[in-house]
């Protein structure tokens, strides 16, 4: 008696599940969603056009009674939640081949490193949104305290570590193009984007380029995953089968020897 093995490959993944089915629904929408809300937080920037580094004291008065940035802001700080599922789901795409561990230690990164925005946003930019209540002469009196607290003094200093999420996600990217799971302009897209979206405030028209880079290069794995083909394409998870056997092969030859 013979036992079918099933198909290593399929292009579909069971839809009957609903939990599976809300899972990849969660992780397609984080997908679009995430790039989407860096997208709108840059746009809405003041002086867009502008090429140049801004000091602490500058940031403080542009963020003073600015609304829709305050809002900005504050989506930025509930994304990096979604940051989180991307970086996970990044990781679940690269486990099973060659490039696995460039999906672990990046996602460790990328994880770690939206933490440590979350901080940021919250220790200057929520913070901000509060002192919009109070007149112009007591904040006027907190501006040094303020200065000190953009420019990262004391214990704030580790809010730098954010840089580890936009790098994390470029070592995963270069998973992903060394790989072939994804296409090489797709994963080219993501690198050159979490690469670029780092540039510091005052430049924010290049953060904006990079946000629709990575929008551009996330949103065909939510198409896939939305549709409910493997997210995996065929062709590589045929490789990555092939790679399984031979290795069980060798492994059992050596044994036998």
């Amino acid at each position: 008696m013979t036992t079918r093995t099933p198909s290593a490959t399929p292009r579909t993944l069971n839809q009957s599940d609903p939990i599976e089915r809300g899972r990849r629904i969660g992780t397609a929408a984080a997908l679009v969603v995430m790039p989407a809300i860096f997208v709108f937080a840059f746009a809405v920037h003041p002086g867009l056009g502008s090429l140049r580094l801004l000091e602490p004291a500058e940031l403080i008065m542009r963020a003073r009674g600015n609304g829709i940035l305050q809002f900005a802001h504050v989506l930025v700080t509930l994304n990096t939640a979604l940051l989180v599922v991307v970086a996970v789901h990044l990781q679940s795409l690269l486990r099973p081949g060659r490039s696995a561990r460039a999906g672990m230690i990046g996602g460790a990164m990328a994880v770690l490193g939206a933490c440590l925005l979350a901080a940021d946003k919250g220790a200057m930019c929520l913070t901000m949104s509060a002192l919009d209540t109070v007149d112009d002469t007591t904040f006027t009196a907190m501006v040094p305290g303020l200065t000190a607290v953009f420019e990262k003094q004391g214990w704030a200093v580790i809010i730098w570590g954010m840089v580890l999420l936009p790098l994390g996600v470029a070592v995963q990217a270069i998973g992903l193009l060394r790989s072939g799971i994804w296409p090489k302009w797709q994963a080219g897209a993501l690198l050159a984007g979490s690469l670029l979206i780092a540039t510091p405030d005052g430049m924010e028209i290049v953060n904006l380029i990079a946000a629709l880079a990575i929008f551009v290069a996330l949103a065909p794995q939510a198409v896939r995953l939305i549709g409910g083909a493997s997210p995996i394409p065929r062709g590589v998870a045929a490789s990555r089968c092939r790679d399984c056997r031979y290795r069980l092969a060798a492994a059992a030859t050596r044994r036998t020897s």
